[in-house]
């Protein structure tokens, strides 16, 4: 048994899906301006912009990483999950780290007044779910059981 064959089958890199949402939006920006005009103007909607990115970041990126380091797991989807975790963030929420990409792409859409990426942002939560979260699920309803159907009762996937 190869060290991926006790992990999810996630087959691509969850953060690329919110940069190539992101990079997507600005380009189509460029070539086809799509405003946010109820907006407030800089610096101000600078600030709201960063304020949500960066509290994603950091309650819903940071707080779950360390709280998966302190248990001796990994946050990566391509290594072994030997514990259920249910405190922190995951008492709120299934997929913290995947909500954060979701916000920061929220947070980004503000802060440049970009409608494209804003409207991407759907985009990048279904393929999260479908690319990452669904075989994350899959594997960890295979290794953990009822207690992972049981914390799936209790805690929404995104909020």
């Amino acid at each position: 048994m190869g060290e991926h064959d006790d992990a999810a089958k996630v087959r691509f890199f969850p953060p690329g899906i919110p940069l190539l949402a992101i990079l997507g939006g600005w380009l189509l920006q460029r070539i086809l301006p799509l405003s946010l005009p109820f907006l407030p103007d800089p610096p101000l909607r600078y600030l709201l912009g960063g304020t949500i990115a960066v509290g994603a970041v950091l309650l819903l990126g940071a707080w779950p990483v360390l709280l998966f380091r302190r248990h001796g797991q990994s946050a990566n989807p391509w290594k072994p999950t030997p514990r259920l975790e249910e405190g922190g963030a995951y008492r709120f929420t299934r997929n913290p780290m995947y909500l954060q990409m979701v916000l920061v792409c929220v947070g980004v859409a503000v802060a440049l007044a970009n409608g494209w990426i804003l409207l991407l942002v759907p985009v990048v939560g279904w393929a999260l779910k479908r690319l990452a979260i669904e075989p994350e699920e899959a594997y960890l309803e295979g290794r953990f059981g009822q207690a992972y159907l049981d914390y799936k009762r209790r805690v929404r996937r995104w909020l």
